[in-house]
């Protein structure tokens, strides 16, 4: 009986705990993404809108790792058990990519745009037999365009 109070509790502890992380880590990330709204991102190839000439181009990356919470991974092993959509990893995985993307931004913040962005997503497993996920992977990275600057003196005007 002893055991199961235990399990009860570090349970409850772990829910609990998980959600305020889950809650500050999702606050951060909206206050970081409408710092950089003014920085697009996208998958294609070329820029958007009218195109100036590139000053300068470079290869830009955003890298995360977010554990998996034990309540996350009970439930999940829940869902397994019955089937249907593991809602806790989809927010661990939304997470998890919108912080990598984020990353991308953040280490170019002078870029005019952001093109050709590409997501990676992978598992680490945990535990001898390597069944369980224990840690989510994402990289985003893609092209930062800088633009030249275009003079009104040096265009005929």
């Amino acid at each position: 009986m002893d055991s199961l109070t235990i399990f009860l509790i570090l349970l409850a502890l772990g829910f609990v705990f998980g959600k305020l992380a889950e809650g500050r880590h999702y606050r951060s990330i909206l206050a970081r993404e409408e710092m950089l709204l003014r920085l697009p991102a996208t998958s294609c190839k070329k820029p958007m809108g009218k195109t100036l000439p590139v000053g300068h181009a470079e290869l830009v990356h955003g890298h995360v790792v977010i554990s998996v919470d034990y309540f996350k991974q009970l439930l999940a092993s829940l869902r397994n058990f019955f089937g249907g959509t593991i809602q806790s990893y989809e927010t661990l995985l939304d997470r998890a990519r919108r912080e990598a993307v984020l990353r991308l931004k953040e280490s170019c913040p002078t870029a005019n745009e952001i093109l050709n962005l590409r997501i990676e997503t992978s598992s680490i497993s945990k535990g001898n037999s390597g069944d369980r996920v224990g840690s989510v992977e994402v990289l985003a990275y893609g092209t930062a365009i800088y633009y030249r600057e275009v003079s009104s003196q040096h265009s005929g005007l």
